[in-house]
């Protein structure tokens, strides 16, 4: 089968397409015939030595496609499911493995690509809007990179729970895209701290959603209300350097909290919840997934250089 390895650390130009064994299947594994594959900012930490790998290296958490194999301990999917995982390994490929605990089957109606598109920014939108912080029906919160995969998809999910989004992003078109997700308001980066207090009469938010990370936090911290919360989910623009913790109480009583996908999908159960939620909302139309490229398996190079250069809007696929 054809899949992507990165023969060493390196910049995208190390992603190559080879020749390589389909992947063996364990007890408690299934076989994928891919259909599509998500790509994400990890990938492109994995690749680039930030994120220690062993080389050589076939990239890929995420992907949908069509069940050809079980292992002898598989209850409950079989041979021509269709499923969706954004908890595999080497998914950078035309077939690839995966336990079958981490699948989620793929309801009819829902196209193989959006269930790949949805995986893994769904579940963490989902637990961001759900699990890491407690917003209520009324309230006004924050999103920072209100276009990006994630931030489009917790506006429409904060939305239909009644809560007012405030969202940056940085530049006119994607804030046109962030308010028809939902967003009351969407802001450029500059002051934004400053524009938050007076969309909310001056109180402040009583959540922000930072996956920026380094170039926001601070600003961010001052845009909560006494007892906001900051939920600090990624780090694009740089890891947030120490700080003093007095800092919260100056601010307010504030909390901050720096959660992860794996800890809010733990079990079985939670991911399916998760999943079935986000499958449902789609169906109804509730949630509008937005796929913003598509390269082919082959070009994977050219997939994280896009993603790199944040030009992009929704989710980057590869589709073999």
């Amino acid at each position: 089968m054809r899949a992507i390895v990165a023969g060493e650390a390196g910049g995208p130009e190390v992603l190559r397409p080879e020749e390589v064994a389909d992947p063996a299947v364990d007890s408690h594994e299934i076989l994928v015939e891919t259909a599509a594959v998500g790509v994400n900012f990890i990938e492109l930490y994995q690749r680039g030595g930030v994120y220690p790998v062993p080389f050589p290296f076939i990239p890929g958490q995420e992907a949908a496609g069509t069940v050809i194999a079980v292992g002898e301990g598989v209850l409950g999917i079989e041979p021509g499911d269709r499923v969706v995982t954004c908890g595999a390994t080497r998914s950078y490929a035309e077939r690839f493995a995966v336990s079958a605990s981490e699948a989620a089957r793929v309801p009819a109606g829902i196209e193989l690509e959006t269930a790949a598109a949805l995986a893994l920014q769904g579940c963490t939108a989902h637990y961001l809007a759900t699990s890491a912080a407690h917003p209520r029906a009324g309230d006004t919160v924050l999103v920072h990179a209100g276009a990006g995969g994630v931030g489009l998809l917790l506006t429409q999910l904060l939305v239909a729970n009644g809560v007012r989004v405030l969202t940056t992003a940085s530049t006119e078109e994607k804030r046109r895209l962030s308010r028809e997700a939902g967003a009351a308001e969407a802001m450029g980066y500059e002051d934004f701290a400053e524009r938050a207090r007076e969309l909310t009469g001056g109180e402040g938010v009583g959540v922000v959603y930072d996956g920026v990370g380094k170039d926001t936090f601070d600003a961010s911290l001052r845009s909560l209300r006494v007892r906001g919360e900051m939920v600090l989910f990624g780090g694009s623009s740089g890891q947030v350097p120490l700080f003093d913790l007095q800092r919260l109480n100056a601010g307010g009583s504030l909390s901050v909290t720096r959660p992860s996908l794996p800890h809010f999908m733990r079990t079985p159960e939670e991911r399916e919840a998760r999943y079935r939620d986000l499958f449902a909302a789609v169906g109804a139309g509730r949630l509008r997934v937005r796929i913003g490229d598509r390269f082919p398996l082959e070009a994977a190079a050219d997939a994280h250089r896009a993603l790199a250069g944040r030009g992009t809007t929704g989710k980057v696929l590869l589709v073999p």
